[in-house]
C-alpha cells in the first residue's frame, strides 16, 4: 500500500470540506498538539454524535431523520468502512493527514446557468463542476483511499434546477435538515449536510478527492463542506467570498468574518449563520448568512429561512 498522502495547509482557504475534503488552504492553525482546536485543520474535533432532531442546537446538525441510528447504523450502510490513521482515540482528526481520491478529472461538459430577478435566483445546470477537477470513481483499488473507503458509485449528469428566493426572510423556527442536497456551491456541486450515510461526521470518515467532493448512488457529485478549492483566492485580511446558496435562500461565505478573523461555532448561531454587511450581487447589505468553516457541522446546522420544497 502506497503512503497516505498528505495535504499542505494554505492560509485562509477550506479544506475540502468545509463540508468533504482537502486540507489545503484552510487558514491560519489556532490552537496546539494534544487538544481539539476549531481552526487547527491538524486536531479538528470530530463531531460524531452530534446530531438531533428535537430542534436546533449548536455544534450539531439538526437532522430531518426520524431518529438518529445507534451503534454505527444498519448493516450495509454507505460510507467509509474503516477509520484512517488521521482519526484518533481522544475525539480528534487530523484533516492534513487525510487520504484523498486519485486523479484529476476535468468536466468539459459541465454546464451552470444562473440567473435572477426582482424575487427569486435560479441555478440550472447538470450537477458538474464547473472550473474545477474531481478524482476518478469508483475509488480503484490501486488507490490508497481504498483501504478505508471503497466508494463504487460513479459520477453522473444530473438535472439540477433550484428556484430560491432573492430576499429570504428568518423563520420563526429554525428547520432541520434533510439528507441530500441542502444547498449549492457557485461552481454547480450539491452540498450537502455534515453526515455520513450512518449518521457520522463524513469529512472526519469519509474519503473524498483533492476538492473535497465524491458521488452519492445516483451519482450525484457533493460536497460535505466548502472545500478550498473554492476559497484560495480569499484574503486572511479580508471577509471571505460567497460559495453558495442554501435552499431556504440565504448565502453561504467561507470561514473568515469581518476583518477576515478566522470563525468558529462559537462565533456563529445554531444554523452556522450570522447577520452583519457583506457583498451580495454587486452591493453591501445587512443580511444573514451563513459561514462555512473548519469546524463540524461545516456549513449548515439548520436551515434559518424556510427551504425550497419543490
Amino acid at each position: 500500500m502506497r503512503p497516505i498522502k498528505k495535504q499542505v495547509l494554505v492560509p485562509l482557504a477550506l479544506c475540502g470540506a468545509i463540508t468533504a475534503v482537502t486540507a489545503a488552504g484552510m487558514g491560519s492553525v489556532a490552537g496546539g498538539a494534544g487538544g481539539a482546536s476549531a481552526t487547527n485543520p491538524a486536531f479538528l474535533p470530530i463531531g460524531d454524535g452530534k446530531v438531533t432532531t428535537a430542534g436546533a442546537k449548536r455544534d450539531y446538525v439538526y437532522s430531518c431523520q426520524s431518529g438518529t441510528r445507534p451503534g454505527g447504523g444498519p448493516p450495509g450502510g454507505a460510507g467509509a468502512f474503516v477509520d484512517g490513521p488521521w482519526i484518533r482515540d481522544d475525539g480528534t482528526y487530523d484533516l492534513t493527514a487525510k487520504a484523498t481520491v486519485d486523479g484529476s478529472v476535468r468536466w468539459r461538459n459541465a454546464k451552470l446557468r444562473k440567473t435572477r430577478n426582482s424575487s427569486r435566483r435560479v441555478f440550472a445546470g447538470n450537477g458538474l463542476p464547473r472550473g474545477n477537477s474531481t478524482g476518478n470513481f469508483p475509488i480503484q483499488p490501486g488507490d490508497d483511499a481504498y483501504s478505508y473507503d471503497r466508494n463504487p458509485n460513479s459520477i453522473r449528469s444530473q438535472s439540477v434546477y433550484y428556484s430560491l428566493p432573492r430576499r429570504p426572510k428568518r423563520a420563526s423556527q429554525p428547520t432541520c435538515l434533510s439528507m441530500g442536497p441542502i444547498g449549492i456551491a457557485r461552481n454547480g456541486v450539491a452540498i450537502f449536510n455534515a453526515l455520513d450515510a450512518l449518521d457520522r461526521d463524513a469529512v472526519a470518515h469519509e474519503v473524498q478527492d483533492r476538492c473535497g467532493g465524491h458521488p452519492q448512488q445516483q451519482g450525484l457529485y457533493h460536497y460535505h463542506a466548502i472545500p478550498s478549492c473554492l476559497t484560495k483566492k480569499d484574503s486572511a485580511k479580508r471577509h471571505s467570498s460567497l460559495v453558495g446558496f442554501a435552499l431556504d435562500g440565504f448565502p453561504i461565505y467561507g470561514p473568515r468574518g469581518a476583518g477576515g478573523k478566522q470563525l468558529s461555532n462559537t462565533n456563529l448561531d445554531a444554523c452556522h449563520g450570522h447577520t452583519h454587511k457583506v457583498r451580495l450581487d454587486g452591493r453591501v447589505k445587512r443580511i444573514y448568512h451563513y459561514h462555512a468553516t473548519l469546524e463540524y457541522p461545516y456549513t449548515l446546522g439548520c436551515y434559518r429561512g424556510t427551504p425550497r420544497t419543490s
